[in-house]
């Protein structure tokens, strides 16, 4: 509990009240991203203020069903394998399907998000149960000769 109490007294009394403007903004900002991300998406982007529906609608973004929503519940489980795994989804159903893009996503994923939704990146439908086509590395034609 002294523990908590110093880690209280470093914050608050380092900065103060500008602590609650600083998470205010990054509330807003996060407020901002999904709703350009849902609007992008064709779906409403004021679920992104409305706690359950913005999970639902984001499941529906990937392409998941909606029951999902209860694995998230599950500790270790829905937050260490399967919000990476939707997040990783989420970038596959925008086009983007590098490493640098996934490991970004998870890394950062409010200002990732915030990117995806102010980009050109366009929404390609739901990624969830798609097979992704293996990188063609050899052509599939031989070269002629003549």
């Amino acid at each position: 509990m002294n523990i908590l109490h110093h880690i209280y007294q470093f914050f608050y009394g380092n900065l103060g009240q500008s602590l609650f403007y600083i998470l205010g903004f990054l509330t807003l900002f996060g407020v901002v991203a999904q709703w350009r991300l849902y609007e992008k998406a064709g779906q409403p982007g004021l679920a992104s203020i409305i706690p359950v529906w913005n999970l639902i609608v984001f499941l529906k973004i990937v392409g998941r069903p909606a029951n999902h929503l209860w694995l998230f519940l599950i500790p270790f489980y829905g937050q260490f394998y399967l919000l990476p795994k939707v997040w990783i989804e989420l970038c596959q159903s925008f086009g983007k399907r590098t490493m640098l893009d996934y490991v970004l996503v998870v890394l950062l994923n409010g200002l990732y998000i915030f990117n995806l939704g102010l980009s050109e990146a366009e929404y390609e439908g739901p990624a969830y149960g798609k097979v992704q086509p293996a990188p063609n590395t050899r052509p599939n034609h031989r070269p002629s000769l003549a």
